[in-house]
């Protein structure tokens, strides 16, 4: 097991300046992290060959190794030379991934930001040939890398457990598994609980993030919450602070045997590198216990 983080936990601090991905490197070798995953917000690598290149170098350097490349995709296009386009900027990514030496990349299927219509069962399965369609083409395309491709319970249409499985199965490739973020399954109205246990035999990595939880009836004030699939409230919290039960699920991680990257995703109002910081440390603590 090793604990890292996601560039995209500091991207305060990268989208203001402060820190560029190279100084986000350091700054995880410096702070008791293992690898870093990237997510290209605050910068970009596919069209900028000479800083993936120093992004590879800078990790052998620093001893961080790069677990995964997290990245927004929708096959859900309107014409078939749109999705032929998507396709095929998807896969500008996976050779960008090769290039960097990474073996792992997540990718959406649908749009993240979407209207309350497309949340439901029945857009997703009259969606679904297309989604198929797409993840099979970009894992097939990423086999002669040996790279995994993913897909994460994120975005609104495929976020629960079950959803994603739907799109698993229905995949059907040995290289196409799933992302796990323990905290997303919330967005949807699902125990976080639940959707570890039912996903956790299809995970190829898995994200660590914790939030604020408070009921749709309980308006919170101010602050940056935002909306469940059903109204209810969440904020960003550092790990082992918010209501996820953290411990339980380190719990089930460790029993069922997983053993590979651990990737913390901080999100909440604290100051980026603090509440990384410290979420790196709760993780870490955690699982020791456990």
């Amino acid at each position: 097991m090793k604990i890292g983080l996601s560039t995209y936990s500091l991207l305060p601090a990268i989208k203001s300046g402060e820190m560029s991905v190279l100084d986000v490197i350091r700054w995880i070798a410096g702070n008791g992290g293992e690898h870093m995953e990237i997510v290209p917000y605050g910068f970009t690598l596919v069209d900028n060959p000479e800083l993936a290149d120093a992004v590879r170098e800078e990790s052998k350097s620093a001893g961080i190794e790069l677990s995964n490349y997290s990245m927004p995709a929708n096959f859900v296009q309107e014409t078939e030379e749109t999705f032929e386009a998507e396709v095929m900027r998807i896969k500008e990514h996976v050779d960008l991934v090769a290039r960097l030496g990474m073996m792992h990349m997540r990718h959406d299927v649908t749009a993240f930001m979407i209207p309350p219509e497309q949340m439901t069962i029945g857009w997703l399965e009259k969606s679904l040939p297309v989604i198929v369609q797409g993840s099979r083409l970009i894992a097939d395309y990423a086999t002669q890398y040996g790279i995994t491709t993913t897909v994460e319970n994120h975005g609104f249409s495929v976020q629960a457990s079950d959803r994603v499985q739907r799109v698993l199965l229905a995949v059907d490739r040995p290289n196409f598994r799933t992302t796990l973020d323990i905290g997303n399954f919330m967005c949807v109205d699902e125990s976080s609980i639940i959707g570890v246990k039912k996903n956790l035999p299809y995970a190829s990595l898995i994200h660590f993030k914790d939030f604020y939880f408070r009921s749709y009836d309980q308006h919170p004030g101010d602050g940056e919450w935002f909306r469940t699939a059903h109204g209810n409230y969440l904020r960003g919290a550092i790990i082992g602070h918010g209501d996820i039960d953290i411990r339980r699920i380190v719990k089930l991680i460790k029993a069922s045997g997983y053993d590979g990257y651990i990737t913390v995703e901080f999100e909440g109002m604290e100051e980026c590198r603090l509440g990384s910081k410290i979420g790196m440390d709760n993780l870490r603590r955690l699982w020791e216990e456990a």
